[in-house]
């Protein structure tokens, strides 16, 4: 497993949970109000024993482990090392963007993860310039995925800038009733891409607008909650 940071202890990452976070590095997709940016390419690494080592020691002080990223689906030894994790008796966490839905099908086949968050970017026709690639139908599948296997996920979206109202309402209503799903507010990134200056700069959506609107899209998402 290639690393890139670690959050020791967090009380808001697994529901319920007091958990640690582990970052992994690279992603596949490439959005432009990315907050972990400094994964997106080589860098500092942290040596997996060490990891597993933390981990040994925080037995009966954390509960679970987070792995998130980045994109962690990406890492050919994820199966490997959640195998690790269990053994330790820490319940898992994978954070994922869905873009590879067989990876997390044999996840859940072989039952390693106990609570998955997906991040769902965007309206179908924004993926591409949002994110860089085309990604609705995967994310989409991997949803349809983890709904048929019973799994317990929430997914999530974060109101970047120049996400209208009606993008969200028509975002909302393209997947059924989900068991929950988180809005995230915007926050500029430390890290970005020069040439993204300007989409960063426009107008997000604010706590005041989704308020107003929290009956509209809580009609269509009932399990609609905000962070």
């Amino acid at each position: 497993m290639i690393f890139g940071g670690i959050q020791k202890s967090s009380t808001i990452d697994f529901p319920g949970l007091i958990s640690c976070v582990l970052f992994t590095r690279g992603c596949n997709l490439d959005c432009f109000y990315c907050h972990n940016r400094e994964l997106l390419s080589g860098g500092e690494t942290l040596n997996e024993n060490d990891i597993i080592a933390f981990l040994t020691k925080r037995q009966g002080l954390l509960d679970g482990v987070v792995i998130s990223g980045g994109e962690p689906t990406l890492q050919p030894d994820l199966k490997d090392f959640l195998i690790k994790i269990r053994s330790l008796n820490y319940k898992t966490k994978l954070d994922t963007n869905g873009q590879l839905p067989e990876t997390v099908r044999d996840m859940c086949k072989e039952g390693l993860v106990d609570y998955f968050a997906v991040d769902i970017k965007t309206r179908k026709e924004d993926y591409k310039k949002i994110c860089g690639i085309a990604g609705f139908e995967k994310v989409t599948e991997t949803i349809r995925i983890l709904s048929e296997m019973k799994a317990k996920y929430e997914v999530r979206t974060t109101l970047y800038p120049s996400m209208e109202l009606s993008d969200l309402v028509e975002l909302l209503s393209s997947l059924p009733v989900m068991p929950l799903w988180r809005l995230n507010y915007f926050n500029m990134p430390r890290i970005f891409k020069q040439e993204d200056t300007q989409l960063l700069n426009q107008e997000a959506l604010t706590p005041l607008k989704i308020k107003q609107a929290r009956h509209q899209l809580q009609s269509i998402q009932p399990n609609l909650v905000l962070a």
